[in-house]
């Protein structure tokens, strides 16, 4: 069952993305502060902070303690 929700949880967030990359493809621009991205479509927007979420939360399982818990 836990090996059907890891493959389910980025298929429907791959699902989510399409289906707002095709219904918003004007460009938008991303501020923090001062700085501003390149404007590029939502979808794409989205789609690089999933993938960043994706690799942030696969770095944090890898630290030491994090991933497994340890049998006493």
């Amino acid at each position: 069952m836990v090996r059907f929700l890891f493959a389910l949880i980025p298929a429907l967030w791959i699902g989510a993305i399409a289906i707002v990359a095709v219904q918003n493809a004007t460009p938008v621009s991303l501020q923090l502060f001062t700085l501003h991205s390149v404007a590029m479509p939502l979808g794409v927007l989205l789609a690089f902070g999933a993938a960043g979420g994706m690799v942030a939360t696969a770095a944090i399982l890898l630290l030491p303690g994090k991933g497994r818990p340890v049998r006493r």
